[in-house]
Formats: structure tokens, sequence, C-alpha cells
């Protein structure tokens, strides 16, 4: 295990953004288009997050063209550039699946509804 452990060591990302199920992030990607690399941002509420040590991922969730959007990020990913928090959303639950019924501007709300 010490050997899976020092190779993991290796891989976590110095810095990492911290944020919470509920915010609305900015979440930028390089992506590799043949010999150049781009920088790409995905804008969305995080639904949800899971995993342990090198293995943590989130779930982004936005709507586009008015069709529900969703991509799952791994944390420690080389591939992401970085995590910017533009609003601290107030949720009361670890996962927002409830979101994904929702159309217009309540899928967007993180709000609970009494």
């Amino acid at each position: 295990m010490s050997i899976i452990n020092k190779i993991e060591q290796e891989q976590f990302k110095a810095q990492i953004t911290s944020f919470k199920v509920g915010d609305s992030v900015k979440v930028h990607t390089r992506v590799v288009e043949g010999d150049k690399e781009r920088i790409q941002i995905f804008t969305g509420i995080v639904i949800g997050r899971k995993g342990i040590g090198l293995n943590k991922s989130f779930t982004v969730r936005r709507i586009s063209y008015g069709e529900g959007v969703e991509r799952v990020f791994p944390l420690h990913s080389p591939r992401i550039a970085k995590v910017e928090v533009e609003t601290a959303g107030t949720a009361r639950r670890a996962k927002l699946n409830y979101l994904r019924t929702r159309k217009g501007k309540q899928a967007m709300a993180v709000r609970e509804q009494a």
C-alpha cells in the first residue's frame, strides 16, 4: 500500500479551490486539438461531489439551449486548469439531484422550497 500512496501523492494537485455543493462555478479545462492547446470554460452548478483522495470528482450541471447538460470532472485531473467560484450556494443536502426535474430559471435556483 505504501507504493500506491507514494504514487498518489505525486499526482495530487497542490492548489485546489475550495467549493461545495450548490456553488456556481466556472471550470477551466485544457482541450487539445491536434498540436494546439486551448482553455474551454464550463459554467454551472455543482450538484454533487464524491470519492476519496485521488479519486475525488464533482458533477457540474447547466442548462444549454433548453437542455440540461452535466459533466463529471476529476478534481485532481491535469486537464483542469482551475475552478472559479462565481457565487456561493446555500444547499442543505449533499446531492442536488432534484434540479434535474426542474425547468427554466427554477433549474438554476438552489434554494430549498417549502
